[in-house]
C-alpha cells in the first residue's frame, strides 16, 4: 500500500481535526501526527485506509484538545476559533464548520466534542466512534446525548439562506465602516452579542459586548480611529467565504489584520458578531489556502 492513500484523504483528515480542535494550526499538527503514525503502521493489514486514518486523526485531535483546553481557560479575553477560507459547499457541511457552532462546541468536554463531530458531522456509528476514541460504546452514547442537548439548547438551526447572509454581511460592513448607527441598528437583533478575540496581543473588548445599541456604538467608534497603527483609509476589506459562509477579511500595512463573521437568527437579524484579530489566528487566512468543508467520510 503506497502513501497515496494518505494524500488522497488529507483534506478529509484536516476537516475532522479542525472541527474537533477549532484551530487550523492545531489541526495541521494533528494531521502531521497522523502521518507519522500512518508511516509507522503495518499498512498491509489495513483493509480500509480512509476509516483507519479517520480513527487515528480523531484520537490525536482529542489528545491535543485536552491540552489546548487548559490553555484556553487562561486565554486573554474571549476565545474564538481560528478562521479558515472555505469554498462554497452544501449547507449542512457549512454549518458544521461555522464559527457560531464551533464556539458552542467549546463548552463541551474533549470527548463530547469529538463524539458530536464524528456522529453529527461525519455520520460515524457509535461502535466506530468508540473505537476511534478508545471508549466503550455506552460511554460514547451518553456523551453524544449530552453533546446534542447542549448544542440544541444553544445553537437553534435555521434554514440556510446564503443570499441573505451575504446581503446582511455587505450591508453590515458598509454601515460599520461608515459609522452609520441607524443602519447598524436596523440589522442587529436586540440581544446581539459581539465577541472580539485579540488574544491579549491587539486591543479588543475583553468581554462580550451585548445589546444592539452597545454593539452599534462600538463599531461606529472603531470606524473613527486607526487600528493597530493603520489608518482607516488604508484598510481594505473583502467579502469572502469564511467557515462556510460569507465573512469579511480586513487587510492593511501588507498583512491580514482581522476577520468578521455574522450569525443570523430566524428573522435574518444579526444575533452574533465574531471578530478575530489575534495575529496568531490569522495565519490560515493569510496563506490564502481554501479548505474544502465537504463531509465525504463514508
Amino acid at each position: 500500500m503506497t502513501d497515496d492513500a494518505f494524500a488522497d484523504h488529507r483534506d478529509l483528515l484536516f476537516s475532522v481535526a479542525y472541527r474537533i480542535l477549532g484551530s487550523a494550526a492545531d489541526a495541521e499538527d494533528a494531521v502531521q501526527d497522523t502521518w507519522l503514525r500512518w508511516t509507522a503502521a503495518d499498512r498491509s493489514r489495513v483493509a480500509d485506509p480512509k476509516a483507519y486514518l479517520a480513527r487515528i486523526v480523531s484520537n490525536v485531535a482529542v489528545d491535543r484538545l485536552r491540552s489546548a483546553s487548559a490553555r484556553r481557560e487562561v486565554y486573554a479575553g474571549p476565545w474564538l476559533p481560528e478562521p479558515i477560507l472555505t469554498g462554497v459547499d452544501d449547507p449542512e457541511a457549512a454549518e458544521s464548520v461555522s464559527v457560531a457552532l464551533l464556539v458552542v462546541l467549546e463548552a463541551l468536554t474533549p470527548l463530547e466534542r469529538a463524539v458530536f463531530v464524528l456522529k453529527e458531522a461525519f455520520g460515524f456509528g457509535y461502535a466506530e466512534i468508540a473505537d476511534a476514541v478508545a471508549r466503550s460504546e455506552d460511554t460514547v452514547r451518553q456523551a453524544a446525548h449530552r453533546a446534542r442537548g447542549h448544542v440544541r439548547a444553544r445553537r437553534p438551526r435555521f434554514p440556510a439562506d446564503r443570499a441573505r447572509q451575504r446581503q446582511v454581511t455587505e450591508r453590515f460592513f458598509a454601515a460599520a465602516t461608515g459609522g452609520d448607527i441607524n443602519a447598524l441598528m436596523d440589522l442587529l437583533a436586540p440581544d446581539v452579542a459581539l465577541w472580539t478575540d485579540g488574544g491579549g496581543k491587539v486591543r479588543q473588548a475583553m468581554r462580550p459586548v451585548v445589546g444592539a445599541a452597545r454593539v452599534a456604538a462600538w463599531f461606529a467608534g472603531v470606524a473613527t480611529r486607526p487600528y493597530e497603527g493603520v489608518a482607516i483609509a488604508d484598510i481594505s476589506a473583502e467579502v469572502v467565504e469564511l467557515n462556510g459562509s460569507p465573512g469579511v477579511v480586513f487587510t492593511g500595512a501588507g498583512r491580514v489584520i482581522g476577520t468578521l463573521t455574522l450569525d443570523l437568527d430566524d428573522r435574518g437579524l444579526i444575533a452574533a458578531v465574531h471578530n478575530v484579530a489575534n495575529p496568531d489566528k490569522l495565519r490560515a487566512v493569510a496563506t490564502g489556502t481554501v479548505h474544502p468543508v465537504g463531509l465525504d467520510l463514508r
